[in-house]
């Protein structure tokens, strides 16, 4: 399973990850910090929605097809392009090719952060199950609610999004 959902750097980085789990607590212990809540999502920090787990960018689905397909689908390892420091996976090697030739067109708007959530100052990593393509733009939510208030007024949303995001990217590594 591990295979199939990451990249090739990302399993020799976790290769490494046993020794340093073992270590882990007793640094924990000497710096007298408490161990981190697993319940907890850490902050997402990168400029381009990057799984966690995975290293994928939009948890591995195709960004192409939200529009060839209307439908969020998963891509394969066998197509992957690596871009803005992430990579992009793709259900065949035309939409790999496509992302490619102009990838601006077809990733997420704000680097796949809520719209909503922009708008209001804050990066929250949109859900690519969550999705609109408004404006020929793929745009990703992390709520519905966040969904339905964008589908209710895109172009405000747009344009508060637009305004807050040069200060919220700031804040985001790249």
């Amino acid at each position: 399973m591990i295979d199939k959902t990451m990249t090739a750097a990302r399993r020799r980085r976790i290769s490494l990850l046993p020794g340093a789990l073992v270590v882990a607590p007793f640094v924990l212990l000497l710096l007298d910090c408490p161990a981190p809540n697993p319940g907890v999502r850490a902050a997402t920090t990168e400029l381009i929605v990057t799984d966690r787990n995975s290293g994928l960018a939009i948890s591995g689905f195709d960004p192409l097809a939200y529009f060839i397909d209307g439908a969020a689908v998963p891509g394969g390892g066998e197509f992957e392009h690596r871009f803005a420091g992430a990579v992009w996976r793709f259900r065949n090697q035309g939409n790999r090719a496509a992302f490619a030739a102009d990838p601006d067109v077809y990733m997420p708007r704000f680097g796949g952060y809520d719209p909503v959530a922009v708008a209001r100052g804050v990066a929250a990593a949109g859900d690519p199950r969550l999705w609109l393509v408004s404006g020929e733009r793929l745009y990703l939510f992390q709520l519905p609610q966040a969904r339905a208030a964008f589908a209710a007024d895109p172009r405000g949303i747009i344009a508060a999004a637009d305004k807050r995001w040069p200060r919220v990217q700031s804040l985001l590594s790249p």
